[in-house]
């Protein structure tokens, strides 16, 4: 393959580059990459300062570390290795903690077995924001994809990144208050890198813990590191079984939680944001801003102007939530895909710490989950109801909707008056009566993500049906 070809094949979405495994992410490529990433490290960072590398579970992704260390050792970068797979927010924790130019983080998150990744993560310990990104994309025509030369082994050294991480996230929980609690968890790591990490923090906390899924397998047991009620069957079973207080997993590479209650329910998301919002705010008298994207339920803002709070609004991607979280003082910032980050923490998602603090919200309650669950939606002027359509269109059907909908914006929809469009990201419709509706294309994939959220089951089968058929009228003539 041809550097130009190669280079064509490294699309990186909202957080890094991801490929399948020896197609487009393959060793020319990660050392075309790390390159890349090189060059803007030159012009950011002194070459005193280590450049930290971690990988998760997946195949290949610790050798795919190694020789982006050699890579960088080779440029004359010291670099320091984690000395086994590492989840996203402990090697952030240290990209910061031990004063770096930054991390290379090896993942491809919660995506399929045959997917790889690499994202850069600097030193203030958050996504690259997206003029970094950029600016590492633009360096990666002109990077070489040779092999390092292996000479430099002496630049690159081995640290375990745990025990700083660990001693942190102790001081963000009251653990006395987990510990008199006796909580029974069943723990599902998913073959995940939150295995060694999760189960020794709920052990250290006192709770009654059986951890399963907790060896490495590149093939995650043949289904995927997501945290879903899909892939979370048999955390729900031992919860109900058991009669636990709730199931905790991660996704492959740690940053994004899955929470399920004591009846066996799959928290969404959403639901987890504003129960740990209520949290922070009753239990733990914290302030702050609320921070959600704009797939991110509006409950949260019901919650904040109750509770005095301002709310912020962006684009979706975590990295547009981490700036706000280094701009200003953030009480919790997170986002309907599950991941979430709060004040006094690193600008990154934490899936650990995010199942950690429902832990410690029923140990403060004493309540069973499924009802803090039901009073937090109350306070919110809940409930709603949120869904999220996967349409699949073609390039040319994807651009004609967004220039049709920008353009000239529906008047309704299932006969809603629309009071007002949204650009933040994508195109959002806000109506009469308080729902909204976002249309929102795949950068990696043949979708239009239509994401909704409304105050009744019927009202929102209607909402997505007359979503279906506006999408499918605005589809381009063929010739």
């Amino acid at each position: 393959m041809s550097a130009a070809n190669s280079a064509n094949k490294i699309k990186f979405g909202t957080d890094g580059w991801r490929g399948i495994i020896a197609d487009d992410f393959t060793f020319a490529n990660v050392c075309k990459v790390t390159r890349a990433i090189a060059s803007y490290l030159d012009t950011a960072y002194d070459k005193d300062r280590p450049v930290l590398v971690a990988y998760d579970t997946r195949f290949l992704a610790d050798e795919f570390a190694r020789m982006a260390a050699e890579v960088l050792a080779d440029l004359g970068w010291t670099v320091k290795i984690v000395n086994r797979d590492c989840p996203t927010p402990v090697i952030a924790y240290q990209a910061r903690q031990l004063n770096s130019a930054g991390a290379l983080m090896f993942t491809a998150s919660h995506n399929p077995a045959a997917y790889c990744g690499i994202k850069y993560i600097p030193d203030y310990a958050g996504p690259a924001t997206p003029e970094i990104t950029d600016t590492i994309v633009s360096n990666i025509a002109g990077a070489d994809d040779a092999p390092p030369t292996g000479k430099h082994g002496d630049k690159i050294s081995t640290f375990d990144p745990k025990p700083d991480y660990l001693n942190f996230i102790y001081t963000l929980l009251d653990v006395e208050r987990i510990r008199r609690a006796q909580l029974n968890v069943k723990y599902d790591a998913l073959y995940s890198t939150s295995r060694g990490y999760l189960d020794d923090v709920l052990e250290h906390c006192g709770c009654q813990t059986e951890a399963f899924n907790t060896t490495r397998d590149v093939l995650f047991g043949g289904g995927m590191p997501e945290p879903k009620g899909e892939y979370l069957v048999g955390l729900r079973e031992a919860v109900m079984r058991d009669k636990a207080d709730l199931g905790l997993a991660t996704d492959g590479d740690s940053d994004r939680f899955g929470i399920v209650d004591e009846q066996g329910t799959v928290l969404t998301p959403n639901t987890v944001l504003l129960l740990l919002a209520r949290h922070l705010i009753k239990n733990k008298g914290k302030k702050g801003a609320i921070v959600r994207t704009v797939a991110t339920t509006h409950l949260l803002d019901n919650f904040a102007l109750k509770n005095g709070l301002e709310t912020y609004e962006t684009a979706v991607g975590f990295k547009y939530i981490g700036q706000k979280m280094r701009e200003t003082e953030v009480l919790i910032g997170g986002e309907e895909s599950g991941g979430l980050s709060i004040i006094g923490h690193i600008p990154e998602k934490d899936g650990i710490l995010a199942n950690m603090l429902v832990a410690e919200a029923i140990a403060y309650e004493g309540k069973p989950l499924s009802q803090l669950v039901e009073e937090a939606i109350a306070e919110a002027d809940g409930p709603v109801y949120n869904q999220r359509l996967d349409l699949h269109l073609n390039e040319d059907h994807k651009a004609a909707v967004l220039n049709t909908c920008a353009k000239n914006p529906p008047q309704d929809v299932a006969g809603i008056k629309v009071k007002e469009v949204g650009r933040k990201d994508g195109i959002k419709l806000y109506l009469s009566e308080g729902s909204w509706v976002l249309l929102r294309p795949s950068g990696t994939e043949p979708l239009m993500r239509v994401y909704m959220e409304t105050d009744s089951p019927e009202k929102q089968s209607q909402i997505a049906e007359a979503m279906k058929q506006m999408i499918q009228q605005m589809e381009p003539a063929t010739v």
